[in-house]
């Protein structure tokens, strides 16, 4: 059984909270479904967050609101991204424990861990020996099958979308688009049923037509990105053939030739807006309103180095939307 939930149902929300949640559940019920990228932001504690539900002994306790936040989380947020799974491959264990300890009606956009979508391990400490060598685990659909999608099979039904994000490829370790393509489609090829599947992509100069295609042909979506080497999110949109799905998948992560590091420093710790995106947030509309239109469910996952809030962001695009 779910955990029930920490909340009485008279418990207030907070300010931004407040005035967000039922905007976001009266686009949900038109299958339009928004979310942040992740969720442990202590910036948000007084806006999102309820700061005395994390008190110990009269303190905020940091580890008490890392643990429990995503169940209040999600009494605004119909589906949250899952960053975290890029990094390892959790366990049954640990995927009992996070769908148990949340409402069963919140969606996970999980990404799907980098061991799959790396063809040479980046030359960084963290790689340890492995750094900068190749992957023997690049697009090998038994590894996917094996250590990610069985021990998540029987949660399947709070997945909203696996991703597979695959970061700037340099031409040492992949040749160009068509051999992505190639590569790509064999693995697609191999997903079980029951997930929907989004591609992420970092090298612009995929963006054509085969690869397209390759996408359209197994109902998989395209993952449009704000990114900072990506083109402007409006142009993927407004590219042809990018709709490869019966689904949509955005992601607002950059805004164009903005550093990670840098919009880390700038934002930090993200308690509002800082630098509205009116471009990006055009183009979420624009995607949200082609998916209602034909009747096809968008989730969308906003950053809040985007902006420097995530909530806001979502809020400014809802506010568009629902006029």
């Amino acid at each position: 059984m779910n955990q029930l939930s920490l909340f009485d149902p008279q418990d207030e929300l907070p300010p931004q909270a407040a005035a967000l949640a039922p905007k976001l559940r009266t686009l949900a019920a038109k299958g339009l479904f928004f979310g942040t990228s992740s969720w442990k932001y202590e910036g948000w504690l007084g806006s999102i967050y309820s700061p005395a539900l994390y008190q110990t002994r009269g303190k905020l306790s940091m580890k008490k609101f890392e643990a429990e936040c995503l169940r209040e989380y999600a009494r605004v947020f119909p589906v949250v991204g899952g960053d975290f799974s890029f990094y390892q491959f959790p366990s049954a264990g640990y995927w009992k424990a996070l769908f148990e300890g949340t409402p069963d009606d919140l969606r996970f956009g999980l990404k799907v861990p980098e061991e799959v979508t790396v063809p040479r391990w980046p030359s960084h400490a963290r790689y340890g020996t492995r750094a900068g060598k190749p992957n023997e685990g690049f697009l090998d659909p038994r590894l996917f099958k094996e250590l990610f999608a069985r021990p998540l099979w029987k949660h399947r039904h709070r997945v909203a979308v696996l991703m597979f994000e695959f970061g700037t490829m340099a031409k040492s370790a992949m040749s160009g688009a068509d051999e992505f393509r190639e590569r790509l489609g064999a693995f697609l090829d191999e997903m079980p049923p029951g997930f929907r599947y989004g591609v992420e992509i970092r090298n612009p100069e995929y963006l054509v037509e085969p690869y397209f295609d390759a996408l359209r042909a197994r109902n998989v979506a395209h993952v449009y990105n704000a990114w900072t080497r990506m083109p402007e999110l409006i142009e993927q949109v407004d590219l042809p053939g990018s709709r490869t799905a019966d689904f949509t998948v955005a992601r607002a992560l950059l805004r164009r030739g903005q550093a990670y590091e840098d919009a880390v420093k700038r934002y930090s710790p993200y308690k509002a807006v800082q630098e509205p995106n009116a471009a990006v947030r055009e183009a979420l509309r624009a995607l949200a309103e082609r998916a209602w239109e034909a009747a096809q469910p968008a989730f969308v996952f906003v950053n809040n180095r985007l902006e420097g809030n995530a909530p806001g962001t979502i809020e400014a695009v809802a506010d568009a939307l629902l006029g």
